[in-house]
């Protein structure tokens, strides 16, 4: 297996160069995502800056909710 994706590389680099995401799968399901840097960049980009909001906002709020709650919330904000 390691050939064949050693051999096929280019190939794949071409493709994740040209903006698409490749799925490798493993009999018949999906085991991998291979992607360019800059697409794993801008995926992840806000992830930090959130979490860092996110700090900043639990040092000054003693509110706390489980993770039920929160996507309970969620839900009933996307449901209507």
């Amino acid at each position: 297996m390691m050939i064949e994706l050693r051999n096929k590389f280019t190939d794949i680099e071409n493709v994740v160069n040209g903006g698409e995401t490749v799925f490798l799968t493993k009999n018949g399901y999906g085991s991998m995502v291979v992607m360019s840097i800059e697409a794993y960049s801008r995926m992840t980009q806000n992830v930090e800056k959130s979490l860092d909001e996110a700090d900043k906002y639990a040092e000054t709020h003693s509110e706390r909710m489980s993770h039920e709650e929160v996507f309970s919330k969620l839900r009933r904000q996307l449901n209507g």
